[in-house]
Parts: structure tokens; sequence; C-alpha cells
């Protein structure tokens, strides 16, 4: 961005720029002038547009000098503004997030003080929340202590109508503890994406004591309000599993009851489809949501607003399932300005923040940048000719407060737009409706108290074969939770893998090399959590553990996962149990995580009360409409809730043994292994506790499967054959250079490509190419380029002309080498996708030449991502 002191404005301009009858800039109006006087406060912040300004979304604590909090008495151009925040910024810190108490007495904000010139990082002053108090003048910081205060960035903070205070915030709390329980030293989970620590949600008192962590999310959780209802709405960074958008989410203020509100099949309502997030909702009196539409980048933190009928619909195209007939658009324009959000120039100008007037009217004060467009350095008019050249440069930003009108679709003026100057995030400070206060849930009333005090959750699926209300068992559910009519080895889905991800230290706590995610740095570092059976009937109970995100797959009897993991992280509060009714199909638009709109589920569970299923072991006796996993969780489980273990284990405990001989039962358990087990204590592998981890390293676990021996031995125990990995994937055939079977080397050594990596990873999952050995060493096998005809390529120059050699001829291309055929043997992410496995299971060249638990070992660290190291501080420190 240019520096504004190097424009001019046209001579004319602002006569020539009017929007819906009403002047955009030029001289303030006096209040005598003002066909419509607000006669409430209004505050807002005003800061200077600087080359450093930060335009993405996703970046939540940069600050921008000169930031301050400004008061009127009166929403009008010829009220008198009066600086709130001077004295304690001193013009060089910064305001934002503004928000105003129930009876508009009170001001909250987020404040940060003048930067420290030459100071680490860690050294200089974080965002904290400050609250103003209007009939008394008087400004304060919320937390007192200077050292509480300045532990973490606090940021986005809004009145709860109990008297306290919800905020978005780096402390990470409860985080940070379940650190130091897990024996790691405390630190803050960063956001890889934008290279700075999660803000997530946190409550405290208005005095800034018993701050608590209400949110538990790998990205940022921010811009909260309340609704009428007492809950609080948010917007969520999803940014795990490929994810990358930001949806609108809700939930208590204690942090229970977490689901999807809006929004995640309805990015593409941008300008001509583009891509955009939803920020900073507000409920309007009617109920529908105010959101600010934009992207990531590129629009200089300016875009559209919508309102939002989030009741009928959970998308811009789809309604609750209560309300299918329905076709949309949730989403209407909240005003008529004619807005792009695309980063094209704007013929509606921009819109940066909105915040209705609660007075019975359809008003609301709004920060609005008119279309502005720049040559040689000179702010010139938006003509349509201009518009329609892409070449147009827009001009900086012009923020200003405007009264906006949607019954008259008139707007009024409330500052006069000066250049160089940002007005933004304001609010009306008026007396307004206190929403239903939701009390923090209590253990013995609300929540399980055995499970608060294991420090954990409950979740249970009713079926994972039922996909979006849809019986997608084959053939139904009712036979495949029939013993008599199903044996277990004919159902696809056996087990749920609880997954937990490895926060990520800043780089002051711990540098490390990159080269630790391994192949792909998509699934980050993660952690196996634990597994539970899953039901003839598809059903699963099973504890998890509470102030965690925690995400699942579903797997097959090899414990290799069957379908697309679960792209979103759910969070457990102590004692809350999540219950859902099935699993969702990755392209179906019906609801996602929003429980209240999704459509019942097609399993209704058992039919009689004291009976067992049908013809099921009559000793598991069912209540009504119970899943066959809650009748088991009852009746043979701690409490009526079953732990989670972290080896895979089946027991047959539905077929009546009066009809047929139950199942074979199998286990696969770290026990089993000869090499090193991943557990993270000894302890776990009989007795769960939510601390229980599975921690997966190339080098340290499956690296040491190759070289482990594996002899084969006859009848009389005399050794046949040898079917370690390494005797035949090796380079070196006792100091020959030899080519390695299937052109795969699994022994010892760094790669070339990557040094930090054996190079044996690298040939399982990273494209190699054909090789062979010349004079003593392994060289990749180079073949001529042709096109699809078999004729030979040429180069070209820039112009696809071709390049011609000193005689004239036209030169060809340098031969190429050769892929392996069929690309790398394993996939990160999935252990069915891979040739690999395929090669030991029964009928596989390779059949019986790695044990079941070596097997398993394999599926699990290839499905959460095959990553080189799971744990941060196992890495190499980066150099």
């Amino acid at each position: 961005m240019k520096r504004v002191a190097a424009m001019k404005t046209l001579p004319g301009l602002c006569a020539a720029l009017f929007i819906l009858g009403l002047q955009g800039c030029g001289s303030g109006s006096s209040q005598e002038q003002d066909p419509v006087v607000v006669d409430y406060p209004v505050a807002y912040v005003k800061r200077p547009i600087t080359e450093t300004t930060n335009t993405d979304i996703r970046v939540s604590q940069v600050s921008e000098a000169g930031g301050d909090l400004y008061l009127k008495d009166y929403a009008a151009g010829g009220a008198e503004e009066v600086n709130l925040t001077g004295s304690v910024t001193e013009g060089e810190g910064d305001v934002r997030d503004v928000s105003a108490s129930f009876d508009g007495s009170k001001l909250l904000f987020s404040l940060r003080l003048p930067l420290i010139e030459d100071a680490e990082p860690e050294d200089q002053p974080t965002w904290n929340i400050w609250e103003y108090d209007i009939p008394s003048q008087s400004l304060r910081r919320v937390i007192v202590s200077d050292i509480t205060a300045e532990d973490g960035h606090d940021r986005f903070p809004q009145y709860l109508p109990d008297g306290r205070i919800v905020f978005s915030s780096t402390r990470q709390r409860l985080a940070k503890a379940r650190l130091l329980d897990e024996g790691k030293p405390q630190y803050l989970a960063m956001e890889g994406s934008v290279d700075e620590p999660a803000m997530v949600l946190h409550v405290m008192n208005s005095d800034g004591t018993d701050i608590t962590q209400i949110s538990f999310n790998r990205s940022h959780d921010f811009s909260p309000s309340v609704l009428a209802d007492g809950q609080i709405v948010f917007s969520r960074w999803n940014n795990a599993d490929g994810n990358d958008a930001i949806h609108l989410y809700r939930m208590n203020p204690d942090g229970t009851e977490l689901e999807l509100l809006y929004g995640l099949n309805s990015h593409d309502s941008g300008t001509g489809g583009g891509t955009v997030q939803f920020l900073r909702p507000i409920e309007m009196p009617d109920g529908r949501i105010l959101a600010l539409l934009l992207p990531f980048d590129g629009t200089d933190e300016g875009g559209d607003l919508v309102y939002i009928d989030s009741v009928n619909y959970v998308d811009n195209d789809q309604p609750t399932w209560e309300n299918t007939g329905l076709t949309g658009p949730a989403q209407t324009q909240a005003t008529i300005l004619q807005v792009t959000t695309d980063g094209s120039l704007s013929s509606g100008g921009q819109l940066r923040s909105a915040y209705p007037l609660f007075d019975g009217t359809d008003r609301m004060v709004i920060s609005w940048s008119q279309c502005r467009a720049l040559e040689d350095d000179i702010i010139v008019p938006c003509t349509e000719e201009r518009l329609a050249n892409p070449d147009t440069e827009a001009a900086p930003p012009l923020y200003s407060l405007y009264i906006y009108d949607g019954d008259t679709q008139t707007q009024q003026p409330i500052v006069k737009p000066q250049e160089g100057v940002i007005y933004t995030d304001a609010v009306i400070a008026v007396a307004r409706a206190v929403p239903t206060i939701r009390h923090d849930k209590t253990a013995g009333i609300d929540l399980d108290p055995t499970l608060v005090s294991d420090k954990a959750g409950l979740l249970h699926i009713r079926s994972v074969y039922d996909l979006d209300g849809v019986d997608a068992a084959d053939p139904d559910i009712p036979t495949l939770a029939d013993p008599a009519q199903t044996r277990s080895d004919q159902r696809p889905a056996r087990f749920l893998r609880l997954i937990k991800q490895v926060t990520i230290p800043d780089d002051d706590v711990l540098e490390f090399s990159n080269s630790a995610f391994g192949a792909t740095a998509q699934f980050g570092m993660r952690e196996v959590i634990g597994y539970a059976p899953i039901e003839p009937d598809g059903s699963v109970q099973v504890k998890v553990p509470a102030n965690v995100p925690v995400s699942f797959a579903i797997l097959d009897a090899n414990g290799r996962r069957i379908d697309q993991p679960h792209g979103f992280w759910l969070q457990f509060r102590p004692g809350e149990v999540v219950s859902c009714g099935g699993c969702h199909a990755a392209d179906n638009p019906l609801p996602h995580g929003r429980l209240s709109a999704a459509p019942p589920s097609v399993y209704n569970g058992s039919t009689g009360s004291g009976l067992p299923f049908p013809n099921a072991n009559p000793e598991l006796w069912s209540d009504f409409g119970e899943t066959m996993a809650q009748t088991r969780n009852r009746l043979q489980c701690r409490a009526g809730a079953c732990d989670p273990t972290l080896d895979l284990l089946f027991t047959d405990v539905w077929t009546d043994p009066a009809m047929r001989e139950p199942d074979t039962e199998f286990s696969y358990r770290y026990a089993d292994l000869e090499t090193e087990s991943p557990l993270s204590d000894a302890a776990c592998s009989g007795s769960w506790n939510v601390f229980c981890r599975s921690i997966i390293h190339y080098e340290q676990h499956i690296h040491p499967l190759w070289s482990l021996p594996r002899p084969v031995f006859d009848a009389s125990n005399t050794q046949v054959d040898d079917h370690t990995c390494t005797l035949c994937h090796d380079t070196d055939d006792n100091g020959v250079t030899v080519l390695p079977d299937a052109q795969l080397d699994l022994s010892d050594g760094p790669s070339e490509d990557e040094p930090d990596h054996f190079a044996a990873y690298r040939e399982l999952l990273v494209p190699d190419n054909l090789q062979q050995v010349v004079d003593g060493i392994l060289v990749d096998i180079l073949v001529p380029q042709t096109d699809e005809n078999g004729q030979p390529l040429y180069e070209t120059d820039d112009n696809g002309e071709l390049v011609l050699d000193g005689s004239g001829n036209p030169v060809p291309l340098p031969d190429a080498p050769v892929p392996v055929p069929g690309g790398a043997s394993m996939e990160a992410g999935s252990a069915n996708n891979g040739r690999f496995l395929g090669l030991f299971d029964p009928g596989g060249v390779h059949a019986g030449y790695l044990s079941d638990a070596e097997k398993r070992l394999i599926a699990e660290w290839l499905d959460i991502g095959a990553q080189y190291y799971n744990d941060p501080f196992m890495a190499p420190l980066d150099e």
C-alpha cells in the first residue's frame, strides 16, 4: 500500500461520490443539519492506516500503533468525540473489539500498550481486556495483576448475561495444564499456518478472576457474542485434515454442547462464487445473525454484510431437517451496497464492522469505505470505465462511520471521513434485552459425577451405518445387528480409533526441523488415545478425555480406516455426554455437526424393555430405545461407561451360545511386538486413563521391523527359510552393490534427498525412479522423452519456438528418469490405500511374514499420517 501522504484527492471527487442519496465524504454536518439524530452514545476505534496494516483475517495478535477508543455522546456528525484511552496508549498503542454491556453503561475492548523498540517478542506487551464505565468516566484493565494480564493475548471480549466475560485468548489454560499432566513442559499450541499461538475461548469473572478455558481447537476461535437464548456464537477456524475455513459455531458458556451452527458448505457465497469466511457474528433482534463475509486476504479486511437465517438453515441453500422443502437462500444482503468480496474494485465500497442499534428499528452503525480508484497517485472516482478495467488500482480505504437504516435504505454519517484514518468497531451504548442466563452445568445434576472425577466425557454414536439419516448397512442395520443372521467377520465396521493432535510449540520453546512431520505436514503430529469396539448394530459408546480436541476414525477388523476420517475436532467437558445419530457423507449437504438440525436417527435401538436384542445373548437385556453399545456399557462397564483400550481387542459378547458358537475372539496387542512398544506408559496396556497414549515414531517403532530376524522353522524346529525384510530389500550384498527386490531399500542409513530421514522411509512413502547398477553404483534409468506417439520431444524457447543447435538441428530434451510403476507403496493418511499391507495379508506374496500386531502398528501409523516423529521434542533441532 502506498503512503497516503503521497496521494492527492481529485477536486470534486466528494461531490461525485454519493450513496443512497446521502453524501459519503466532505465536511461533517451539525446536529441541526442531521435528518435523524441517534440520541445514544457511540463508541468506536480510530487508528491510522500504515504500511504494515494487517490484511489477513487469520492473524489475530498483531497491533498497529495509533489506535484508540473514542466516544461521542450521540451518534451524529456534529457530536464531539472524546479519546478514552489516549492517556494509556499515549497515541502509540492499539485498541480493537469494542462491545457494550446490556444496560449500555460499560464498554469492553481489547487494548495493547505501545510496543517496546528492539524488544524480543516475548517481552512485548500483550493484548489485554479493558473496561470503560461511561457514567463514572473510569477506565480499568479487567485483570488487575500484571503477571496474570501478560500471561497471554486476550481479545474479542463480550459480556455474558450473568456478569462474566467471554473472550478469546492464547492463554490455553487447561491445555497447558494438560501438558504438565502428560509429563511435558508447558507451552502454547501454535497455529502453524500463521505462526502464532492459537486463540481459544475463555470465561472470567468481571474482576478478572477465575479464568477458565472453554473451547479446545487447534486453530483460532474468535469473535464471540451472546445469543438471546444465552449460548455463545463465534467464528471457528477449522484448519485440520485439509480443511481451511472459518464457520460459525455455538456452545454454552461453560463449553458444553459445542456444535457447528452455520456455513460449512456456504463458503462459495462470495462474489462470482468466490470463497468467503464468516466473521463478527451478532444476533439481530429478529433472531437472524448479522455476519461479515470476506476472504482470508486481499480486501484490506473489508467485506460484505449479510443476514443469516440460522434458525431454519445450516447452509445458504440447505435447510435444517425439520424445514426440508425450504429452498433458501439463508443469506440476504444487509445493505443495498453493491460490495464485492473477490478483491476487485468494489462499486459499493467495503464494510468492516456493524452493530445493531437495538432500538426497535432496522438500523445499525456501520464502518464503511466508499469506492475510490488511484491513478498517478491521485484518488479519482470509481467510474464505470474504471470499474470495468481489471488493471485499475484501488485507492487506500477511507473507512468512516454511518448509521444505516435498513427500512429506508439510507445512511447518515457519524464522523467525517479522514484520509489515512480507519474508523471501525463502533457500538451503540444503549440498553437492550438481557439474554437468558445459562448456568454452568454441575456434577451430579447435569453431568455424570464419575466422568467428572475421571476428567472424561462420553461419546455415543447410535450407528455408524446411519449415513445422514439413511440406513447404509448392507443389507440393513437390523440384519447386521442379528448374530443369527450376520457373523462378526461379515460386518465392515469393527473398531473406532480415537485420535488427539499434538500441540506444536513456538520456536522460542523448541525450534525443530520441519522434516519431523515426515512425507507430508498435512496431518501434523498425532497420538492415538485408544480404541473402542463397534457393536453389531454399528453403535459405539466410549469414554474420552475431557478438555482435549478429539477426532476419530472407523476401522475394519484389521484396524485400518475404511472411510474418510472425521475432519473436525470434537470437545468434551468433564462429565459431558456427546451423542449423534450416525455419520455423514463427505459430499452430502445435510448438516455436519449441528446435532439439533440433523435428520432423526434411522436406527431406533431396542424395541423392548428388559429383553435381549433379537437372537442375541439373553444376559444382555436392553432398555427401550437403547443401542447395543448403551446396553453393554450399562451392564459390563464401570459406572456404565467403558474405557477405550490401547490394544485392539475383540470378544463376541452378543452371540447367544445356545444358538451357535460365538465368533472367535482376537487381539492385536502391543505386548505381542518383538520391537519397542509405542505406549506412553506400559500400564496403559491393561488399565486405561485419560493420559494414556500411543505415540509412534518411524525410527523408533516402525523401522526396526525391517531388520527384525524372521527365521522360518519346520515341524522339527529346523530353520528352512528367513523372512527378514532387509535380506532382500537392501542394496548391500556382502559388500557388493545390488538392486534391492522391488527396488525397495529398507536398510539403515540417511536419505540423500532428506538427511533427517532414513532412506527406507522415503522409499516407502515418496515416489521413486527405476534404477540399475552401473559400475557398482545405483543410478536412475534414463530414457529419451517422447510424446504419446513415441516421437522425440525437443527444447523450446519462451515463445514456443524450437531451440536449434549450431548445425541448425532441434535440440532434444534431456533423457528423463522412469518412475517406479504404481508410485510409492505406502500412502500417508490411509493404510488401505497403499499396496504395502496387502502384500502381507492372506493371499499376498508376503502373507504371514508380519505378525498381526505388527500389521496393526503399521496400519495405525499410516492412518494417522505416517509422521516421522509424533512428538516435537523427539525431533532434530533446526540448526
